[in-house]
């Protein structure tokens, strides 16, 4: 399990990103997370998009970050997409039923607009 997040940006305009989290997303990891997503939510963001292909593992509070990270999308009227998801952290969002309250690709369009292939 690997302890230290990186993260990876990039951005189409001054109101589209894409935030790559690489790492396990754990109670001792999603507060650097929250660090990381907070700029974002300005009533400019337009669209957020995380991908989580890097991440192997995620518990609740890196669950719970993202909950929040899509509750601040609302309150400035933006989209937050998850994108990537590998099965086990799927998974997880599939069991508490999450899986229908966030707008997820597993392998959806980047901010390049190619379409992205499995890995």
């Amino acid at each position: 399990m690997q302890t230290q997040l990186k993260f990876e940006r990039q951005e189409r305009d001054e109101n589209h990103i894409q935030l790559k989290v690489i790492g396990d997303v754990t109670i001792h990891t999603s507060p650097r997370m929250r660090e990381e997503l907070k700029p974002f939510f300005t009533g400019s963001m337009q669209e957020i998009r995380v991908v989580l292909d890097g991440v192997d593992f995620m518990d609740s509070s890196g669950i719970a970050t993202l909950v929040e990270g899509l509750q601040w999308s609302r309150l400035t009227g933006g989209r937050f997409i998850l994108s990537g998801l590998r099965d086990n952290v799927r998974d997880v969002f599939a069991l508490a039923k999450l899986d229908t309250v966030f707008e997820i690709e597993q392998f959806g369009q980047g901010l390049s607009g190619n379409e992205e292939s499995p890995a």
